[in-house]
């Protein structure tokens, strides 16, 4: 990569570029306009927070967090030996996905086992929605951050354009500084687009394997309300 310090012009025509050696600092850092470096740094802020939100959504979307172990063992046996109350309270006090669903549908066990069905359904959409509002956010920074660093592109070859309009005579030179910070805001908005979308689209996959779990697990902690029902209906029968 060529990248040379634009010469500024004067009246007696202009002095020799300068030739010392740029640093990756000043070529991936910083532009020799202030609303270039501007836009470098703002990709960078945006770079640095992807970082932290994908640690964060990771973290949140984890087995333990959404289906924890013991969990269904636990209920199962509570519900064997009809401590149904204590059953319902563990649920709702378990902050994991599998704990909400399995608490709404036993809060319905006194209306049958299709409304606890129903209740699965509405608790686990209604979950599931919850936790992926936020991870939005990577795909949001995934969206908008090539959109930066194209705006820092357009205005970089403006710039350039400009220098050697305003030359008088042209000097390739002259186009250094507006190029050079047209690429590296691609660079950087690429940089943060990249592992914003990848990681959205994991955590997502993630997150729908782990929902799809949980509810076939609920499903199974209430089959004997359904056992208990069909018991019922062939007894009235």
């Amino acid at each position: 990569m060529l990248f040379l310090q634009a010469a500024p012009v004067s009246g007696q025509g202009p002095p020799p570029a300068d030739t010392s050696p740029t640093t990756l600092f000043q070529m991936f850092f910083m532009s020799d306009d202030p609303f270039g470096t501007a836009i470098i740094w703002l990709l960078l802020v945006m770079s640095f927070a992807n970082i932290a939100l994908m640690i964060w959504f990771a973290r949140q979307t984890r087995r333990a967090k959404l289906v924890p172990g013991g969990f269904a063992e636990q209920v199962s046996q509570m519900l064997l030996d009809k401590r149904y109350r204590e059953a319902i309270e563990y649920a709702r006090d378990d902050a994991s996905f599998v704990g909400s669903v399995t608490a709404a549908a036993l809060h319905e066990a006194g209306n049958g086992y299709d409304a606890m069905e129903r209740a699965i359904e509405e608790a686990g959409d209604a979950e599931a929605a919850r936790m992926l509002r936020p991870i939005e956010t990577l795909n949001i920074l995934g969206n908008i951050s090539p959109m930066i660093g194209l705006f820092g592109t357009v205005y970089g070859m403006i710039v350039a354009f400009q220098k050697l309009q305003g030359a008088g005579q042209p000097d390739p030179s002259q186009l250094a500084g507006g190029i050079s910070t047209a690429l590296v805001t691609t660079f950087w908005g690429l940089v943060v687009a990249i592992p914003a979308l990848a990681a959205y689209a994991l955590i997502r996959n993630n997150l729908d394997a782990l929902t799809s779990e949980a509810l076939l697990v609920t499903e199974e902690l209430i089959k004997p309300f359904r056992q208990g029902a069909e018991e019922s209906c062939g007894a009235e029968g």
